[in-house]
C-alpha cells in the first residue's frame, strides 16, 4: 500500500477496509526502502501493521549492511513478520544461489526476533510445480527443523506461503512443516479450476485471505486496483469452496492471522 497508486486516496482505502470489516492489514516491504515505508506506514494507522524483508527479485540489492538494518527495523512493535521473502524463478534477476543465501540470512534473522516469515514462491513460466518449489521446500525444512530443534516457539507457526499458486502435493509439504496457505483473487478467475481444487482440500485452519494489493483484484475487479476491501470478494469464493458462510470463513481466517501475527 506504499505504491503510487494509493498515493492520492489511501485514507479512503483504509476507511472502505474497515467498512467490509478488516480490523488487521498486514504490508510487506520488498526491499529495506519499502519496508522502512511499511513501517511508517504502521506507525500512522492502527489497523496496520508491518513485515520487512527483501524480495527475491530484489536479492542484488542486498548488501553487507541489509541484515543489520532489517534488524533494526524488526525491532519496532508494528513489525509482526519478515517478508516479503523467498524464490523467484518466473523473473529471475537474481542468480538462485544468491536468492537462497538472501533467504536464508532473512530466516535467521525470523528466528532471532521470533517472527514468522512471509514466502514469495514463483514458478518459471507460472508453472504450478518446479525447482522453484523443491529447492523452498528444502531450505524451510532445513529451518523448520533448527527452530524445533532449539526449541524455538516460532516453530509452531513459523510463516505463510503468500498468493500460493502451486500444487496441492507443495501446500501439503509446507503444512507439515508448520505453514499456513495464502489465497488471493486469482481463486475467483474463471480458468482457475485447478487453484480452486487446490484450495479446496486445504482445510480452512491452514488458511488466510490476502489481496496482494494493488495487483491480482478478485472478479469482478480484475483488471482494477486491488485493495484490502476486496478480500471479502475472495472469502466468498472460499466458502463456496468450503461449503461455509463468508462470515464463518472471515472468523476463521482471522483467528489463523491472529495466531500467525500474534496481533
Amino acid at each position: 500500500m506504499y505504491f503510487n497508486k494509493f498515493d492520492d486516496d489511501l485514507d479512503e482505502v483504509i476507511a472502505r477496509a474497515q467498512e467490509e470489516g478488516v480490523t488487521r492489514i498486514l504490508v510487506p516491504g520488498i526491499t529495506h526502502d519499502t519496508s522502512l515505508a511499511a513501517v511508517k506506514m504502521a506507525q500512522s494507522y492502527p489497523t496496520i501493521f508491518a513485515a520487512v524483508g527483501v524480495h527475491p527479485s530484489d536479492a542484488l540489492t542486498w548488501t553487507e549492511s541489509t541484515l543489520d538494518e532489517l534488524r533494526t527495523l524488526a525491532e519496532n512493535s508494528r513489525v509482526k513478520a519478515i517478508g516479503e521473502i523467498g524464490l523467484d524463478h518466473y523473473w529471475d534477476t537474481a542468480p538462485h544461489n544468491i536468492q537462497e543465501n538472501v533467504l536464508r540470512e532473512q530466516l535467521s534473522l525470523a528466528e532471532e526476533r521470533g517472527l514468522p516469515v512471509v514466502l514469495h514462491l514463483r514458478e518459471k513460466g507460472d508453472a504450478p510445480h518446479g525447482e522453484c518449489a523443491e529447492d523452498l521446500l528444502r531450505i524451510l525444512a532445513e529451518w523448520a527443523a533448527s527452530l524445533r530443534s532449539s526449541g524455538n516457539p516460532l516453530s509452531k507457526n513459523p510463516g505463510v506461503l503468500h498468493s500460493f499458486s502451486g500444487t496441492l502435493s507443495t501446500a501439503q509439504k509446507a503444512i507439515e512443516l508448520g505453514f499456513m496457505i495464502g489465497v488471493t483473487g486469482p481463486v475467483t478467475f474463471k480458468n482457475a479450476e485447478e487453484r480452486r481444487e487446490v484450495i479446496r482440500s486445504i482445510p480452512v485452519e491452514y488458511l488466510l485471505i490476502e489481496t496482494d494489493a494493488p495487483f491480482l483484484a478478485p472478479d469482478p475487479r480484475r483488471g482494477r486496483r486491488n485493495e484490502p476491501a476486496y478480500v471479502s470478494l475472495i472469502a466468498d469464493k472460499v466458502a463456496e469452496l468450503h461449503a461455509h458462510t463468508p462470515a464463518e470463513i472471515a472468523e476463521i481466517t482471522s483467528a489463523n492471522a491472529a495466531r500467525l501475527f500474534n496481533w
